[in-house]
């Protein structure tokens, strides 16, 4: 696999056809800042976003509570990461099948 600061053999950025998704823990405007970022920097490499491409989790306000300390997924961060997963399979097998062009 060519490092993210190679290019392949048609001069693109190593990563270019590869999909990338995020998954942040932490408060809502803070998860949002920080996969903005990553959105960016994984952008500036080549790698492709899906859509819904980036799942968050975020507790109750001052919580004591990680999501690692769950019983269980809540219901709206299960059908995001469902939704997240299927996108990028989805856009993995079609960039697979047809990729980007070369420069």
């Amino acid at each position: 696999m060519p490092s993210c600061l190679q290019t392949d053999d048609e001069n693109r950025p190593g990563m270019v056809g590869k999909v990338a998704v995020t998954a942040v823990v932490g408060n809502e405007d803070g998860a949002h800042k920080i996969t903005a970022d990553l959105f960016q920097a994984l952008n500036d490499i080549g790698f492709t976003i899906p859509a819904q491409g980036g799942t968050y989790w975020n507790g109750e306000a001052m919580s004591t509570v990680d999501y690692k300390d769950l019983d269980s997924t809540p219901d709206p961060v299960a059908t995001t990461n469902a939704a997240l997963a299927r996108n990028a399979v989805h856009l993995a097998s079609l960039l697979r099948s047809k990729q980007y062009p070369a420069y």
